[in-house]
C-alpha cells in the first residue's frame, strides 16, 4: 500500500497517484500553477490594457452582426461574473444556457437575475433527457471518475453550435486561473472526446445519441480553433479575480444566490462530486479547487485544511440528494451499490481520442514554428 503524502504549501495529496513532491515537501501542482501564474494572470493598469484591446477587437470583428460574443451561462458564480465583465465592457452578449435537467433552483434564479439586470440576450437549449440520463447511467456503470463528460460535452457542444448558427466566433468564458489552475490529469478526462462517449455508451448504455448534441473529433480540435477561427477570451485572468470579493458583488447587485460548493449549481455535479468521486475513487475535488486559490493567495493552507475537515455532506442532505439522483437517473438502489463496490477503472481502458489531442499540439507548434499566430484561449 503506498504511503499518504501531501504537500505542505498547498493541500493536493496522494489520491492524486501522479504527486511528486520536491525536497521541501511542496507538489508539482502548485509550483507548476505559480511558475504559470504571471504569464496568464493580470491586474492593475496591465489587466485594463489587456481587456480594453481584446474587447476591442471583438467590437470591430462583430460589428456587423447583433451580437459580439456568446457566453456559456450557468448561473455559476464564475460564468455569472464574467457575464457582469463583460457586459459591463459594453459587448453585446448572447448568454447560452445548456439545460441538462439538473439545474439547481439557485442556478435558475441567478441566471434570470442576470440577464434581465444586464439587459443581455438568453438562449436556452434543453437536452433530451432521455439521452441525456442514458449516458449519465452509463458513465457511472463504467466505474470511471468523470462522469460528467456526458454533461460537458452537450454544454460545449450547444454553446459552439449556437454561435455557428448566429455567425458568432468570439466566445467569454467564466474559465480563469485564480480558482482552476489545479486539476489533476487522473481526476478527470477531455469532455470532448466523443469516441470516449459513444464508447462507455455502447458498452453500458444503449449507445443512441439521438437528440444529443455532440462535436466529433475533427470539428472539436480542429475545425473549430483553426479553420472556423474560435476564440475565446478567459476576462476574469485580466482583472485579478477574487472569487470571495466576486460572489459578494453578485448577491449586492443582483440578488445572487449561493448554491455551496464550486460546479454544485447542478444537482448532478453536487452529487457526482460530493459523494461519488470520495467514496469510490478517494477524490476530494475541494483540494484542487482550495489548493488553486492557495496559488492564487485568496487563501493560506490553514484555512484550505479548516474547509476540508467540513463534512461533504449534511447527513440529511445525503439522503435527500441520494434519493432525488437515483430516481431520476433510474437506478435501483442494488445497482448502485453494485456501481459503488465496482473496482475503479480508469478513462484510458476505453477507446479515446488522446492521438487526436497529440496530432493537434503538434499541428499548433508545427504552425508556430513557422511563424504562424497560432490563437490560444486567454
Amino acid at each position: 500500500m503506498s504511503m499518504f503524502r501531501e504537500c505542505r504549501r498547498c493541500v493536493m495529496d496522494s489520491s492524486d497517484p501522479l504527486i511528486i513532491l520536491d525536497e521541501e515537501g511542496r507538489c508539482n501542482h502548485c509550483s507548476n500553477a505559480l511558475g504559470q501564474y504571471h504569464e496568464v494572470v493580470f491586474s492593475g493598469q496591465t489587466g485594463r490594457l489587456r481587456t480594453e484591446q481584446r474587447i476591442e477587437g471583438i467590437r470591430k470583428r462583430n460589428r456587423r452582426r447583433e451580437f459580439d460574443a456568446v457566453i456559456g451561462l450557468s448561473g455559476g458564480v464564475d460564468s455569472s461574473y464574467a457575464a457582469v465583465q463583460a457586459a459591463r465592457a459594453g459587448l453585446r452578449l448572447l448568454a447560452v444556457h445548456c439545460d441538462t435537467g439538473w439545474n439547481s433552483e439557485q442556478a435558475v434564479h441567478n441566471i434570470r437575475a442576470l440577464v434581465d439586470k444586464l439587459g443581455i440576450h438568453l438562449e436556452t437549449v434543453v437536452v433530451d433527457w432521455e439521452s441525456m440520463r442514458d449516458l449519465q447511467a452509463a458513465f457511472f456503470r463504467a466505474s470511471v471518475p468523470n462522469c460528467d463528460i456526458p454533461q460537458d460535452h452537450a454544454i460545449i457542444a450547444v454553446t459552439n453550435l449556437v454561435a455557428a448558427k448566429i455567425g458568432v466566433k468570439d466566445f467569454i468564458s467564466g474559465g480563469n486561473f485564480a480558482s482552476e489552475s489545479i486539476l489533476p490529469r487522473t481526476w478527470g478526462h477531455d469532455a470532448r472526446d466523443l469516441l470516449h462517449l459513444k464508447a462507455i455508451a455502447r458498452q453500458f448504455g444503449s449507445g443512441i445519441l439521438r437528440g444529443f448534441p455532440h462535436l466529433g473529433a475533427f470539428r472539436s480540435y480542429f475545425w473549430l480553433p483553426f479553420m472556423r477561427g474560435v476564440r475565446t477570451y478567459r476576462i476574469l485572468n485580466d482583472i485579478k479575480y477574487d472569487l470571495k470579493a466576486a460572489r459578494q458583488e453578485l448577491q449586492d447587485e443582483f440578488g445572487w444566490k449561493d448554491y455551496g460548493g464550486k460546479h454544485h449549481e447542478s444537482r448532478f455535479t453536487r452529487f457526482f462530486q460530493a459523494y461519488y468521486l470520495p467514496e469510490k475513487f478517494g477524490f476530494d475535488k475541494r483540494r484542487a479547487h482550495l489548493s488553486s486559490l492557495i496559488v492564487a493567495n485568496q487563501l493560506n493552507r490553514e484555512e484550505a485544511c479548516e474547509q476540508l475537515s467540513i463534512p461533504l455532506f449534511a447527513l440529511p442532505q445525503l439522503a435527500r440528494d441520494k434519493e432525488y439522483f437515483l430516481k431520476k437517473l433510474r437506478i435501483s438502489e442494488d445497482e448502485w451499490d453494485s456501481i459503488m463496490k465496482a473496482p475503479p477503472r480508469s478513462h484510458e481502458e476505453f477507446p479515446n481520442l488522446a492521438k487526436w489531442q497529440l496530432l493537434r499540439t503538434r499541428v499548433k507548434e508545427a504552425l508556430e514554428s513557422r511563424g504562424i499566430k497560432v490563437r490560444r484561449n486567454r
